[in-house]
């Protein structure tokens, strides 16, 4: 099978495609024949910034190809989607039953894969934002794999006011057509009104004026790769808060809401309340191009593989 690798850190240009075995499945393990898979800004800097070579995994949605020993609940040839903490890349990944779950009728495998791992992210930075009824929200990358779903998750529960921040005004229309009241762009020196809480998927130098944004007693969620720094007095004076969010985490240490969770995305999008925005999808062999869309923030929605 193909596989897509990299043998040393750098930009998009040291992926390559390699043969190898199908692997086979392990004890609580599905063998998936992946129709989609999903790329993150998280997996494209690994390959920039890792020491050593990672697997590249994320989300996947295919059919089931095989079961590993003790496996019940799945059979060959069901429809699943579900987060890989290995190779992702592939025509073949091993997805652990306890991250996949089955893909609705009716749902493609692309759209599975924009809607799961992104919308799982959104749906839990979100509640980790504590939002009331009425309040105002912020959220950067608001034309983002996470970013676009989390604007519409927002006004879901009930935000009086949604601003979305992006990086280039021609990624406004969308995010006001999600449901946004206003579009910001990083280089305006003011965000407008303050808002009550963020949604933060760049992280880095876009956190000081991310906390500026914010009103007195004001809650950031930071849920990005791209690290900062955050100055304590800048918390102090307007009592603020940032927290930080991985859905990792999540899926490994709280398996319960993990699965409320993506049950509920599930039924947002079936009801049509949750629109998914894929930017492209791109073949295996042209990994590369799908990083450098993702890397340079030209992308509106989901950037998707499709082997």
């Amino acid at each position: 099978m193909r596989r897509v690798r990299y043998d040393h850190r750098g930009g998009p240009d040291v992926l390559r495609i390699e043969e190898v075995p199908v692997p086979e499945p392990g004890p609580g393990e599905l063998l998936v024949r992946v129709a989609a898979a999903g790329v993150t800004l998280p997996v494209v800097r690994k390959v920039r910034e890792s020491a050593e070579p990672v697997p590249l995994g994320g989300e996947v949605a295919g059919e089931v190809a095989a079961l590993g020993p003790g496996v019940t609940g799945f059979a060959v040839g069901d429809r699943v989607t579900g987060l890989v903490f290995g190779h992702g890349y592939a025509d073949y990944a091993l997805l652990g039953t306890a991250m996949a779950s089955p893909v609705p009728e009716g749902a493609s495998a692309t759209e599975a894969v924009a809607l799961v791992r992104s919308g799982l992210v959104a749906y839990g930075a979100l509640q980790a934002a504590r939002p009331a009824p009425g309040e105002a929200a912020l959220v950067t990358a608001a034309a983002s794999g996470v970013g676009h779903l989390a604007v519409q998750l927002a006004r879901l529960r009930g935000a009086g006011r949604v601003v979305g921040a992006v990086s280039d005004p021609g990624k406004a229309d969308l995010v006001r057509e999600l449901g946004a009241d206003a579009v910001v762009t990083y280089a305006r020196e003011s965000w407008g009104e303050p808002v009550d809480y963020c949604l933060d998927g760049v992280g880095g130098e876009l956190l000081t004026p991310a906390l500026a944004a914010l009103a007195p007693g004001g809650r950031l969620v930071a849920y990005s790769s791209g690290g900062g720094t955050v100055q304590a007095y800048d918390l102090l004076v307007g009592a603020k808060t940032v927290t930080g969010f991985q859905m990792g985490l999540v899926a490994r240490e709280r398996p319960q809401a993990y699965e409320a969770w993506r049950k509920e995305l599930w039924r947002l999008f079936q009801e049509g309340a949750l629109r998914l925005a894929v930017h492209a999808e791109y073949a295996l062999e042209d990994a590369a191009e799908a990083h450098r869309a993702v890397e340079s923030r030209a992308n509106r929605g989901k950037v998707v593989l499709v082997p």
